[in-house]
């Protein structure tokens, strides 16, 4: 990070902590930056092919009202889902969305999906939910679930596409899968394919991102060639071609055998996303955790004399600074410095970090800390804050996984 860079992050912890402060947060909180969120979402959409659509993922950004924001910036009709409540939530909450399952889900759970699913409401699951089956014995169970209610089963079937996540090894192993679906129209519809190629960004040193998205397409064409050729009487204009990811979103151009793309954490950013593909993107979220006690020196329990002569010449690690919370999935970006202690042990409740003497810290600033992942860290930390410019405009509705 370059030394301007540094400098227009400095001004942006100091704009949250401030717009914090006047808003009168006293508790773990998550910051979503509206406008950089902005223009990430606009900086992605440019290269979206023509004949493809986003689909927002709801792990990465598990809140409805956000979600809906963003959909309608970006044009976006779809989100791919992985949490059963959410399924339900979503259908009384946000009824306009086509949800695709991101995971093979037990029967058992689509089952509790229509026992809890409202007798009266707009959203209509045999036209805008596809669930996501792996293996032609999770496919019959779906068949009997779906005979059992009475009703019709849109089905997408996960393939492998070379990032060894489990699905579909080879075209050739489609087959059953088919024949089931080919066998009972009346309950089962065949919904697409979903080939996950994100991890590629995880290249080894030997290949590229690209190369391995490359190789990713093309098995993912096989894949589409063989269900054209050898079912033909399943093939369908409303076919569903999910793939892509955040980290490889921009690799996907005009030759992409897909038709839906996902993206969801490389809107706000956490630091497992800092990658070369997005490095046109800026961080937008933060958690925000305050300071309940600042002691002016090291003292760690049974060793205290030992620990404050260590502490002089141990750098960093001359005041003890207790949070609100701890044991968080984020790397410390304010105060500098700020680290944890490996012999003092970490937190949940009341995490101890150490900082250098010379550094201002006060109890009831807030430690500002960028999330590693956004899905599970954000569902956990505490309530969501909108900022635009500094200021806290809305307060966001968090789903239920």
């Amino acid at each position: 990070m370059g030394l301007t860079e540094q400098l227009r992050e400095q001004a942006w912890y100091d704009q949250v902590r401030a717009g914090l402060r006047r808003a009168g947060v006293g508790e773990p909180a998550v910051v979503i930056d509206l406008d950089r969120l902005e223009v990430n979402a606009e900086r992605l959409t440019q290269g979206v092919p023509a004949h493809a659509r986003l689909r927002l993922v709801q792990k990465s950004l598990p809140s409805v009202p956000l979600l809906r924001q963003l959909a309608q910036r970006l044009g976006a009709r779809g989100l791919m889902v992985f949490h059963r409540p959410f399924l339900n939530h979503c259908a009384v909450q946000a009824p306009e969305f086509d949800l695709l399952l991101g995971k093979p889900l037990p029967a058992a759970a689509a089952w509790s999906f229509y026992e809890h699913l409202p007798a009266r409401g707009t959203f209509d699951p045999a036209q805008q939910l596809r669930w996501l089956v792996d293996t032609p014995e999770r496919l019959a169970q779906y068949r009997d679930l779906a005979r059992t209610l009475g009703i019709r089963l849109q089905v997408s079937v996960e393939i492998d596409v070379g990032l060894c996540r489990g699905g579909v090894a080879d075209p050739q192993a489609l087959a059953p899968v088919f024949a089931l679906l080919a066998a009972d129209p009346q309950h089962l519809r065949w919904a697409g394919f979903m080939g996950y190629d994100s991890h590629a960004v995880q290249a080894p040193r030997w290949t590229t991102p690209a190369r391995a998205v490359a190789v990713a397409n093309a098995r993912y064409r096989r894949f589409q060639q063989w269900a054209r050729e050898r079912h033909p009487e399943l093939w369908h204009d409303s076919l569903c071609f999910n793939g892509a990811g955040s980290g490889t979103l921009p690799l996907h151009g005009a030759d992409t055998p897909l038709n839906d793309l996902s993206v969801g954490s490389a809107l706000v950013k956490p630091t497992d996303f800092d990658v070369p593909t997005l490095q046109a993107l800026q961080p937008a979220v933060l958690l925000a955790t305050p300071v309940l006690k600042v002691l002016p020196r090291l003292d760690i329990p049974f060793v205290a004399a030992l620990s404050r002569r260590v502490a002089r010449w141990w750098p960093g690690r001359q005041q003890s600074v207790f949070l609100y919370g701890g044991r968080l999935m984020a790397r410390p970006v304010w105060p500098s410095g700020l680290a944890s202690n490996p012999l003092y042990g970490l937190s949940s409740n009341q995490q101890m970090m150490n900082l250098g003497a010379g550094v201002a810290i006060a109890p009831d600033d807030m430690v500002l800390w960028r999330p590693t992942q956004s899905e599970a860290v954000l569902l956990q930390h505490g309530a969501w804050f909108g900022m635009r410019q500094g200021q806290v405009v809305e307060r966001f509705a968090v789903d239920p996984g």
